[in-house]
C-alpha cells in the first residue's frame, strides 16, 4: 500500500476506505498512518488535514492544536498562504467536521474554511467546483458509507489519474455486497412473512425493507451480516409497537399494554384486547430469540439489558400519549428527553453493544442497567431531531402538532417554521461536535460502538433530509441503489 510519497499514501488510503473496501486493509492503514505521522511534513495544509481526519476516522488519537497551529497566525486566522490553498483549504474544512465542543482551533478552522470557500466557489475549475459544492452541502464525516461508496466509485471513475485496477475491485466487491444484503433482506422477509403480522393485524403495515435499510446504516461491515438480520427483526416490532400506541390502541388498552411489557410474562396477558396479545407474543418471543443467539455466540446472558430497554420504550411511548390524552404540551427539553427512547435509539444500540462489541462480560456491562452511555443519548438526539424534520409534513396531515421544530417555535415565541427549522439543524450540528468527543481519546472495546452511533447519525441526515414530497420517497430511492441496481463493470 505504501509509495515514496507520503502524500499518495494518504491519499490511496482515502480513496480505498472511500470506495467502500478499507476493510480488507485495516490494519494496514491503521499501521501506515502511525507510521507517516513521523515522517509527515508539517508545513503542506493538504497533507497535514487529509492525515489529522484519516487518523481520527481511524481510531487513532491526534491532538489538533499541535497539528494545526503552524497554519494560524496570532489571532487564530489561517495564515496568508493557507488562505489562497483551495486544495488545502478544502482537506482542512472536512478534517474540522471531525472535532468536538472543546477544540476551539477546529471551530474556528470550519468557520473560516467555510466562508473562503464559498467564496471562491464560483472561480474553480469544474471538478474542483463540484467537489467544494458537495463538501459544502454535506462533509464526508457525515455521509452513511454505503451510499458514499456507491457515489464515490461513480465519481472516481471520472477521475484522469484514477487506478483502473482498484476501481474494478471497488465496483465488484460493491456488487458482490449488494448480493449479500440481498440474501440478508430475503431471510428477514422470511422471517417476516412467518411471523404474519401484517396478515393477522389490519394496521400494521410492511416495513421490513425499511427496517433493513436503517441497519446497513448502521452496520455497512460485511462482517455484521447476523447483526444486521437481528436487528432489522427488532425495529420490524418497534414499528408496530409505534403504530399501536401512535395511531391504533385506545387510551384503556394502551395502559394494559404498558403494564404487560413491564411485567414481561406471557401468562399475564390476558386482559390484553387480541391483536395486543399477538404483538406482544410477538416481541416476547423475537426478543428471546435474539438473546439466545447472543448467549450462543457471547457465553452470557442478556436478557435483563435488553427487556430494559422495551419497557422503558413502552414507558416513553405511555407518555407520548398522556400528552395528548391530558392535552399537555411538554418542553422541548422532556421531548426530547423522552423522544431519544421513542426513537427506538437505546434499543437498538443496546442490541449492538452486545453483538458488535470485543470484550464484552456481564461484569463490565453491568452499568448499562442503570444508564445509557452519553453517545447513545447524542445519536439518539440527532436521529430524533432528524425524524422531526423529515417527517413533519406527513405527521401534519395525521393531525400531529406535537415536534421539537413547533416547541422550539412556542418557546421562542416565533411564528416561522423556516427559522425553527434553522435553529434545529444548529442543534444537530452541536451534537455531533459533542458525539464527535467520542473519538478524541477512543476507547479501544467501545469504539465499534462509537462508529455504530456516528453511523445512526448520518443515516437519520440520509434518510430525513430529503428534497421529495415525503419521507417514504426518499427510502425507496436509496433502498433501490442500496439492494437492487449493481453497478456496471
Amino acid at each position: 500500500m505504501a509509495t515514496s510519497d507520503p502524500t499518495m499514501t494518504l491519499q490511496l488510503i482515502d480513496t480505498i476506505q472511500r470506495l467502500g473496501v478499507g476493510y480488507y486493509f485495516q490494519d494496514e492503514i491503521n499501521n501506515m498512518l502511525e507510521k507517516l505521522t513521523k515522517v509527515l511534513p508539517d508545513d503542506d495544509l493538504y497533507t497535514v488535514a487529509l492525515l489529522f481526519r484519516l487518523r481520527r476516522h481511524n481510531g487513532l488519537h491526534t491532538n489538533p492544536q499541535e497539528v494545526f497551529h503552524n497554519f494560524m497566525d496570532a489571532n487564530g486566522e489561517l495564515n496568508k498562504s493557507s488562505s489562497e490553498d483551495i486544495q488545502g483549504l478544502l482537506s482542512l474544512y472536512e478534517a474540522s467536521y471531525m472535532g468536538s465542543t472543546e477544540e476551539y482551533i477546529l471551530s474556528n478552522a470550519k468557520e473560516i474554511t467555510s466562508i473562503h470557500l464559498s467564496r471562491s466557489v464560483s472561480q474553480l475549475s469544474p471538478k474542483l467546483h463540484q467537489k467544494v459544492v458537495d463538501a459544502l452541502r454535506l462533509p464526508r464525516h457525515m455521509r452513511m458509507q454505503r451510499l458514499e461508496a456507491r457515489r464515490y466509485i461513480e465519481e472516481y471513475a471520472n477521475e484522469d489519474d484514477h487506478n483502473p485496477i482498484l476501481l474494478e475491485f471497488a465496483k465488484i466487491d460493491y456488487n458482490m455486497v449488494q448480493s449479500v444484503l440481498q440474501r440478508e433482506l430475503l431471510e428477514v422477509t422470511w422471517w417476516w412473512e412467518r411471523l404474519g403480522l401484517s396478515s393477522k393485524l389490519v394496521f400494521v403495515r410492511d416495513r421490513h425493507v425499511e427496517c433493513f435499510l436503517w441497519t446497513v446504516g448502521l452496520l455497512p461491515e460485511l462482517s455484521l451480516s447476523g447483526s444486521r438480520i437481528e436487528l432489522a427483526k427488532a425495529i420490524a416490532i418497534l414499528l408496530v409497537i409505534d403504530d399501536i400506541y401512535d395511531t391504533y390502541g385506545s387510551y384503556d388498552d394502551l395502559v394494559l399494554f404498558t403494564e404487560a411489557i413491564q411485567r414481561w410474562d406471557l401468562n399475564e396477558m390476558e386482559q390484553l384486547p387480541e391483536y395486543m396479545k399477538i404483538c406482544f407474543e410477538a416481541l416476547y418471543n423475537t426478543n428471546n430469540d435474539i438473546c439466545d443467539k447472543v448467549m450462543r455466540e457471547r457465553g452470557f446472558s442478556v436478557q435483563s439489558y435488553l427487556r430494559k430497554t422495551w419497557i422503558d420504550l413502552a414507558k416513553a411511548y405511555m407518555e407520548e400519549t398522556k400528552w395528548v390524552k391530558r392535552d399537555r404540551i411538554p418542553t422541548l427539553k422532556h421531548y426530547i428527553q423522552n423522544g431519544v427512547t421513542t426513537s427506538g435509539t437505546y434499543m437498538a444500540l443496546m442490541h449492538l453493544f452486545f453483538m458488535v462489541s470485543d470484550g464484552v462480560t456481564s461484569e463490565n456491562s453491568q452499568h448499562l442497567l442503570d444508564r445509557y452511555p452519553k453517545f447513545f443519548t447524542l445519536a439518539g438526539t440527532i436521529l430524533r431531531l432528524w425524524d422531526d424534520l423529515g417527517t413533519i409534513k406527513e405527521e401534519q396531515e395525521r393531525g400531529d402538532m406535537l415536534s421539537s421544530i413547533h416547541l422550539l417555535m412556542k418557546e421562542k415565541s416565533t411564528t416561522c417554521e423556516e427559522e425553527g427549522r434553522k435553529e434545529i439543524l444548529q442543534m444537530i450540528y452541536e451534537l455531533w461536535n459533542d458525539l464527535n468527543a467520542e473519538l478524541v481519546t477512543p476507547d479501544v472495546m467501545l469504539f465499534p460502538m462509537i462508529n455504530v452511533a456516528l453511523n445512526m447519525s448520518r443515516a437519520s441526515q440520509v434518510v430525513y433530509q430529503h428534497n421529495d414530497d415525503s419521507y417514504l420517497t426518499g427510502v425507496e430511492k436509496h433502498v433501490e441503489y442500496l439492494f437492487y441496481k449493481p453497478i456496471d463493470i
